[in-house]
């Protein structure tokens, strides 16, 4: 039995790490730390998480090798309350793509838009 998410890491990538990182600090209210990249190919700024406690762990990162923007990946962040996140969006410079709805048993969800181009949903149970 797995006692812990499936997912164990995630990158977001980004073109201008200090804008992103702006961005997601203004919106879910949390200071994203410095990670160091033994490879020395990547800038890292990790989200607050342990990989041992419930959700992904991840970074945002600038990377020579990968850029953001809409693709076949979509990360949702959870939260208490999508509508809280969901306001400060535009204050921090991203875009609300489709404003908090149901779904359903699930709860609800906010569609965004990063100041990187990165699309990215919030999550929650209110």
């Amino acid at each position: 039995m797995q006692t812990t998410n499936a997912i164990g890491w995630f990158d977001l990538y980004v073109d201008d790490l200090d804008r992103a990182v702006t961005f997601y600090e203004t919106v879910f209210q949390q200071t994203l730390e410095p990670i160091g990249d033994p490879t020395g190919e990547t800038i890292m700024r990790g989200f607050p998480a342990s990989m041992e406690a419930y959700g992904a762990a991840g970074a945002l990162v600038k990377a020579p090798h990968a850029r953001p923007g809409v693709g076949g990946t979509l990360l949702y962040f959870s939260v208490q309350d999508c509508a809280v996140e969901q306001a400060r969006v535009t204050t921090a410079g991203g875009t609300v793509v489709r404003p908090k709805f149901s779904i359903g048993e699930f709860g609800w969800v906010t569609l965004c838009m990063d100041t990187e181009g990165n699309m990215f949903g919030i999550n929650s149970r209110e």
